[in-house]
């Protein structure tokens, strides 16, 4: 006798009534999870319930938790550089990149507890510790871009990787800032881009010693050469 099959139908979820598109309803999901608790913790099945999606279409959308933490600052990044204020453009660099910092801060407000979550999670984890900072540094080159500083080459590699670590330092101070003015984190980023200045002022200096080496070994060599020139005219 012929078995009969056990298989059930497959049940198809019901549109979810939210406009948001299925990758931002998984980023705030997870956003919202990391507020309360931390990163380690969070499970895929709890983001996509959360997200009201399956787990088929979490596995399509992103690769891993990591993947939606990368789109959220992605996102972040979008955010800061559709508000570029064309009022700073005639302003000096620090007051530029301290415009588009604090932007970046504003936007984040609204998810300062999921950042304190992970900058807490980052300390007991060296590997995500590295991740983050391969986001901030990515990050960071745009910002700079932003306040239209030079970011490329080994110099804005290095300039970029100066300022995640800044802006990493500033942020410890803004996730237990509760004035509304900012007054604390303010100060503090305004002393971290000083401190950026001066770094940034003396790598300007390290890059020129090159050149000027070039230079002076060129100079050494110029009455060789002309002794040369001299024995082809004779």
């Amino acid at each position: 006798m012929a078995r009969k099959s056990k298989a059930k139908p497959v049940t198809r979820r019901a549109p979810a009534s939210d406009d948001r598109s299925e990758r931002a309803r998984i980023i705030d999901a997870f956003m919202a999870l990391l507020a309360e608790k931390p990163v380690e913790q969070i499970g895929l099945a709890e983001i996509a319930k959360g997200a009201g999606v399956s787990l088929s279409d979490l596995r399509g959308a992103f690769d891993s938790t990591l993947a939606i933490l990368a789109a959220f600052v992605k996102q972040i990044d979008r955010a800061v550089l559709a508000g570029d204020d064309a009022d700073m453009a005639e302003e000096p660099p620090r007051e530029r990149l301290f415009d588009v910092l604090m932007r970046r801060i504003e936007l984040l407000a609204p998810h300062k507890a999921a950042v304190r979550s992970l900058m807490r999670s980052a300390v007991r984890n060296p590997g995500l510790a590295l991740a983050l900072q391969g986001l901030g540094l990515r990050s960071q080159q745009w910002m700079l871009t932003a306040a239209d500083i030079g970011a490329a080459g080994p110099r804005g590699f290095l300039r970029a990787q100066g300022l995640a670590l800044l802006f990493a330092s500033v942020l410890r101070t803004w996730v237990d800032d509760d004035d509304p003015g900012l007054a604390r984190t303010m100060a503090a980023l305004d002393r971290a881009l000083a401190r950026g200045q001066r770094w940034s002022g003396l790598l300007d200096e390290l890059c020129r010693i090159p050149s000027y080496a070039c230079r002076m070994r060129s100079r050494r060599r110029r009455p060789a050469d002309d002794a040369d020139e001299e024995t082809v005219a004779v």
